[in-house]
């Protein structure tokens, strides 16, 4: 995959360094976008698609198993991702009864802590693999893992943003 066709977002693999940056910064627009209105948070405007608050537990979620998915490929050669039961943890884990703000706190925790693994990567462990097996199995560097994650933050909060009134508009909060 070099380019998202939904959302536009270009994997460049050179930019992985700039990632826990950008997590970091993409967390606080998290943030601001589950200060809105809780019945609009947890409002699914389809019922096979995600609420606004659902997206947020999922991109907490995946920040939390890519850290863990880096810190594997550190430890042992050419690990598997194992998949990380996306569509059951929403209602294993109860995503629209979460509180907004205790998930924009644990979000920002999650940003920072894979943020923190990726910047203590020596430059040669951007290059070891695993074993991603989304959308089909096939092997990635941590460099890769990097980006797709930043993929997925970006694109999620294109997904809340379609959902709620912008910050500041009637019914925003």
């Amino acid at each position: 995959m070099t380019a998202c066709a939904e959302c536009g977002f270009e994997y460049d693999l050179a930019t992985a360094p700039e990632v826990p940056a950008l997590a970091r910064g993409l967390a606080g627009e998290y943030a601001d976008l589950l200060r809105a209105s809780p019945a609009a948070l947890r409002r699914r405007p389809a019922p096979r698609v995600w609420s606004p608050l659902e997206y947020a537990c999922h991109v907490r979620d995946v920040l939390l198993v890519q850290r863990e998915r880096t810190l594997a490929a550190r430890r042992r050669e050419t690990p598997v991702a194992e998949p990380m039961g996306r569509e059951e943890r929403v209602d294993h884990d109860g995503y629209a009864a979460q509180h907004p703000a205790g998930v924009a706190r644990q979000l920002h925790d999650a940003a920072m802590l894979f943020a923190h693994v990726l910047e203590r990567l020596p430059p040669a462990d951007w290059e070891r693999t695993l074993i991603y097996t989304y959308p089909e199995p096939a092997e990635r560097s941590l460099r890769w893992l990097a980006v797709h994650t930043h993929h997925e933050l970006r694109h999620h909060l294109q997904d809340m943003r379609r959902q709620l009134p912008p910050p500041g508009a009637a019914g925003a909060a």
